[in-house]
C-alpha cells in the first residue's frame, strides 16, 4: 500500500487476516515511521484484529510484520512488552485500580512519563476514580484509563483501538490535543478507528476493508 520508506521501524508486507465475521483480507503493504497514522475501518471487523498482528499477539495467515528489521511475533514476549503498548479495550480487567497499573507499567517501561500519567488523568476526568477497581468504572472511564497509559507509556511502539468510543467532547478534545503534541515525539503510533478522526496531524491514513 505504501512504498518502502527506510524511516519505518514497522514494516507490514503482504499481510493475510481473518475478520470475527469470517471474511480474509490480504495483501496488506504497509510501512509506519515514527508519526501518527490511523486505521479507518469503516465496517470495525478488521481493525482489532490487524492491532493483534501488529502487536506480535497472534500470526497472521500469511506474511510478515516486522519492527526494527525483526518479525515481531518472534521477539520475546518480555522484550515485546518494553516496546509495544497495546491493550484490548474490550479486555476485562482484574482486581487492579489505575494506580496500581500505573505502577506496573513504570515498572516495565523505561520510557514512563509520569508527569505525562498525571496530566492525562486531570485532562481525562479521571482524577477522583484512580484509586478505584478498573471494574466498578465505567466503560467511558476504562477507556480513559486505557488512553492516558496508552499517551503515557513512552512505548516506542503504541497500538490503540477506537480512541473516542465511549467518550464525552471534553476528552475527545484533551485526546485529540495530546496526540498532536506526540506527533513528533519519535514514537510510532497506529490508532484504529471506524470512522475518520479530524484534527489530529496524521502523518498518514490507511484505510481496511
Amino acid at each position: 500500500m505504501n512504498p518502502s520508506s527506510p524511516q519505518a521501524l514497522l514494516q507490514v508486507r503482504a499481510l493475510t487476516w481473518q475478520t470475527p465475521g469470517g471474511a480474509t483480507l490480504a495483501g496488506l503493504d504497509a510501512d509506519f515511521a515514527p508519526g501518527l497514522t490511523l486505521l479507518v475501518d469503516a465496517e470495525g471487523e478488521a481493525k482489532t484484529p490487524l492491532l493483534q498482528l501488529l502487536a506480535g499477539e497472534r500470526p497472521p495467515g500469511a506474511g510478515t510484520v516486522h519492527w526494527r528489521g525483526q518479525d515481531i511475533s518472534a521477539l520475546l514476549v518480555a522484550e515485546r512488552a518494553t516496546q509495544v503498548f497495546w491493550r484490548d479495550p474490550r479486555a476485562p480487567w482484574p482486581e487492579i485500580t489505575p494506580v496500581q497499573w500505573a505502577r506496573e507499567l513504570a515498572a516495565r517501561y523505561g520510557t514512563w512519563r509520569p508527569g505525562d500519567w498525571a496530566a492525562h488523568l486531570a485532562g481525562l476526568g479521571l482524577v477522583e476514580h484512580q484509586d478505584k477497581e478498573m471494574f466498578r468504572l465505567s466503560t467511558g472511564s476504562q477507556r480513559k484509563v486505557l488512553l492516558a497509559a496508552a499517551l503515557a507509556s513512552g512505548a516506542p511502539l503504541t497500538l490503540i483501538d477506537e480512541p473516542e468510543a465511549a467518550l464525552d467532547w471534553a476528552s475527545i478534545a484533551c485526546l485529540r490535543q495530546a496526540l498532536a503534541s506526540l506527533a513528533d515525539s519519535g514514537r510510532v503510533f497506529a490508532v484504529a478507528h471506524y470512522e475518520p478522526v479530524p484534527d489530529v496531524p496524521w502523518a498518514q491514513q490507511l484505510h481496511l476493508g
